[in-house]
C-alpha cells in the first residue's frame, strides 16, 4: 500500500484550511453557508446528518486544495469527480476517520497505509483509465483505490497479501455497493492470470524490479504504474506495452510499502 511522494512538501501545504479570519471573504461566505446547511440537516438526521455533511465539506476541500490547485494540477474531470464522491472515511480505522482528507498518509492495520489523497489521484490520472477497461490492482490495503477505480472503468481485479485487509476492504466494498470490484486474498507478484490479460494494472507495493508476470499480464498497447526500488531509494515508473517493448517513464519519486511474497525470493533479479 502507497504512503507518500518523497519530495520536501510544498509550502502551500501548511496553508490552514479552515475558516479563520486570514482567509478570504467569499470562503467566509462558504464556511457560513455550510454551517447553514449543518443547521438545517441536524434536526432532520442529528448528529449522523451533520457529520456526513462534514466528511462530504471535507472531501470537497481535498479536491479543490490538495488535487485541483495550480501547485499539484490534477485535472482530469473524471479521476477529480471520483475523488470527489469516494467516502475515503469509510476506508480508514474509526480512530483516524477525522483525519481522512487530510493530505497525508493514514495507518489502516498490519504494518500498511492508506496514500495521501494525492498520490491516489495522481496514479489514477497517470493510468488513464477508460470505462471500458479491466485493471489489475496489486495491493488492495484498505480498498479505497479499488474504489476509485471502480467508478473510472468497467471492472477491477484486486489482490491483497494481507489476509485480514482482504475481507475487511472486501466488506467495505460491498457495503459501499462498489460490485464492478473482485477481490482476492493471494500474492500479487504473481498477478491474476486466468483473469488476464488487463487494460492497465496499478502497483501500489515497491519489488525492486518489475515483476515479468505483471508484464505478460498486460494486454498489447496497456499500460501500467509502479513503484520500483528499495524503501529509501524508489521511483513510480509509467510503463507502455508496445509489442515486445515495455516503454519506462520515470514520474514521480515515491516511498512505498515493499512488495512481499514472491518478490522476496525474487530479490535483486
Amino acid at each position: 500500500m502507497p504512503a507518500y511522494p518523497r519530495p520536501a512538501a510544498n509550502p502551500l501545504q501548511s496553508r490552514p484550511a479552515g475558516c479563520g479570519p486570514a482567509h478570504r471573504s467569499r470562503q467566509q461566505r462558504v464556511c457560513r453557508f455550510l454551517s447553514l446547511l449543518v443547521g438545517l440537516w441536524a434536526p432532520l438526521g442529528g448528529a449522523v446528518a451533520a457529520t456526513e455533511l462534514d466528511y462530504a465539506a471535507a472531501r470537497t476541500r481535498m479536491v479543490e486544495q490538495q488535487l485541483a490547485s495550480p501547485w499539484r494540477g490534477i485535472s482530469d474531470p473524471a479521476v477529480l469527480r471520483a475523488m470527489a464522491t469516494v467516502p475515503r472515511h469509510e476506508f480508514v480505522p474509526a480512530e483516524v476517520q477525522p483525519y481522512a482528507y487530510d493530505d497525508r498518509p493514514l495507518p489502516i492495520g498490519y504494518a500498511q497505509t492508506i496514500s495521501q489523497p494525492y498520490v491516489v489521484a495522481f496514479m489514477t490520472e497517470k493510468l488513464q483509465p477508460k470505462s471500458t477497461d479491466r485493471v489489475l490492482e496489486i495491493g488492495t490495503g484498505s480498498g479505497y483505490q479499488a474504489a476509485i477505480l471502480s467508478a473510472l472503468v468497467n471492472e477491477v481485479y484486486s489482490i491483497e497479501i494481507v489476509e485480514p485487509l482482504a475481507r475487511r476492504a472486501q466488506g467495505d466494498l460491498a457495503r459501499l455497493g462498489y460490485d464492478n470490484v473482485r477481490l482476492r486474498h493471494g500474492d500479487g507478484y504473481k498477478g491474476w492470470p486466468e483473469a488476464a490479460p488487463f487494460d492497465a494494472i496499478i502497483v501500489t507495493c515497491a519489488p525492486d524490479h518489475v515483476p515479468q508476470p505483471l508484464i505478460d499480464q498486460l494486454r498489447d498497447g496497456g499500460r501500467m504504474i509502479i513503484p520500483v526500488g528499495e524503501r529509501n531509494d524508489q521511483m513510480l515508473y509509467l510503463l507502455k506495452k508496445r509489442g515486445a517493448e515495455l516503454q519506462r517513464e520515470a514520474v514521480l519519486p515515491v516511498r512505498f510499502v515493499p512488495m512481499t511474497g514472491a518478490a522476496d525470493a525474487n530479490f535483486g533479479r
